[in-house]
């Protein structure tokens, strides 16, 4: 989660300062909490070192898990401060790569949008919404922002709604419906004299405001720990009172897929797996005090990366790569 808290209510520069230096801790977090940092400076008005940051993060000789979305509001960012050409070419070279990850379509519709671009926002928002909801029965969870703000710029150049809009209403769970949320017409009763439209607006705030709580309030997702074939060896060697917990690679895949199937099939939400590392856990032993080969660690581990924000969402998007690594698609991998 971004920071929006005002200047003047926090000191943006010295938080940046503080994640950078914890990113150099935690080289496994460092692209979450550079991004943290970024977004940090961004907000004291420094988005000139925020550019910087960027660029440190896609230089990075590790790679990156979420190129599109560091390019996404790296773009935004110049363009706030008047590097519209190198924003618009930024933008045209994600929308060409199609990412699988909502959040990079997200911000560069919305940066369109801030600047009024509201046709090529719309086309944005549409082509997201074609690459990862085509032939999806329920739109997950972090798409919702896409339908919702393509609704928005689609009734701000008023058009007809049409099926993705239609989805977007029932997935919408405020009692002020997006029609009226959105409405181009809506007038700012704020400045009013009628008691009357000054009560609606109000309405209209509450709504909002709830919708913005509710995403900020979403729990980190109940994660299942997924160790690679390397880490795996790795650290049954090391830790051999282990080897029961996971007596070969298969049987741990097929056991992450198998939990989390009965976890959605129990009615779990918010489900997800987070990828484990050897010097990562150990570290974490370290932290707990404990000894890395007790087995009632792994799951506060898995919460753990959780909570850093490490998880990634079961089951993938259509189309998209299998969780276990095989470089197939789920559906013809462990969701076959």
């Amino acid at each position: 989660m971004r920071p929006d808290t005002p200047a003047e209510n926090v000191d943006h520069t010295a938080e940046a300062a503080r994640l950078e230096r914890t990113a150099g801790l935690y080289p496994e977090d460092a692209e979450a909490l550079l991004i943290q940092a970024a977004a940090h400076l961004e907000l004291s008005g420094d988005r000139p070192a925020a550019t910087t940051l960027y660029d440190r993060l896609l230089s990075s000789q590790a790679g990156l898990e979420n190129p599109y979305l560091v390019r996404a509001l790296k773009a935004s960012n110049l363009w706030e401060y008047g590097h519209e050409a190198e924003a618009r070419a930024i933008i045209d070279g994600i929308r060409a790569a199609s990412p699988r990850d909502p959040a990079p379509w997200v911000i560069v519709a919305e940066s369109l949008e801030a600047h009024d671009e509201l046709e090529a926002a719309e086309e944005t928002f549409t082509e997201g919404a074609r690459v990862l909801l085509t032939d999806v029965e329920e739109p997950p969870y972090s798409t919702h922002p896409l339908l919702f703000g393509r609704h928005r710029v689609r009734r701000m150049l008023g058009v007809a709604h049409d099926e993705w809009d239609t989805v977007a209403d029932l997935l919408h769970s405020s009692p002020v419906s997006l029609d009226e949320l959105h409405d181009p017409k809506r007038v700012w009763s704020l400045g009013s004299d009628n008691p009357a439209e000054l009560a609606a607006e109000i309405s209209r705030l509450r709504a909002e405001l709830g919708t913005y709580r509710e995403a900020l309030s979403r729990p980190f997702p109940v994660a299942v720990l997924h160790w690679p074939a390397g880490e795996l060896t790795e650290l049954v060697e090391a830790y051999p009172t282990l080897a029961a917990e996971y007596p070969s690679h298969e049987e741990h895949l097929a056991t992450i897929e198998g939990s989390l199937r009965e976890l959605a099939a129990s009615g779990t939400p918010n489900l997800g797996i987070v990828t484990g590392t050897v010097p990562s856990y150990e570290a974490f032993a370290a932290s707990e005090m404990a000894s890395p080969g007790e087995a009632e660690l792994l799951p506060q581990y898995a919460t753990t990366l959780a909570a850093r924000g490490r998880a990634v969402e079961w089951p993938p998007q259509r189309g998209a790569g299998c969780w276990c690594g095989s470089g197939r698609v789920y559906e013809g991998c462990h969701g076959a």
